[in-house]
């Protein structure tokens, strides 16, 4: 993803899923394995904030971490 204003929010929401996982002691591979049409690389990509992803892939990873939306939208203000 090329920079841009939003590349810190999409980090951000990056490091949330990555956390989220890791909590889980999810591997990138199981945690494609549980959504549908979705792949390890493109959660490294979101995980990394170089993917400019649709709402619906959010939605489907915060399903398959039980993490709220708002929660992976958390962008810590320094």
């Amino acid at each position: 993803m090329k920079k841009n204003k939003h590349s810190k929010i999409y980090k951000a929401i990056g490091t949330n899923l990555k956390r989220r996982r890791l909590e889980l002691d999810l591997t990138q591979e199981k945690l494609a394995d549980k959504i549908p049409k979705m792949d390890r690389s493109k959660i490294s990509d979101m995980e990394n904030g170089k993917e400019d992803f649709v709402f619906s892939k959010l939605l489907d990873l915060c399903d398959a971490l039980d993490l709220t939306v708002l929660d992976a939208l958390k962008v810590d203000e320094e």
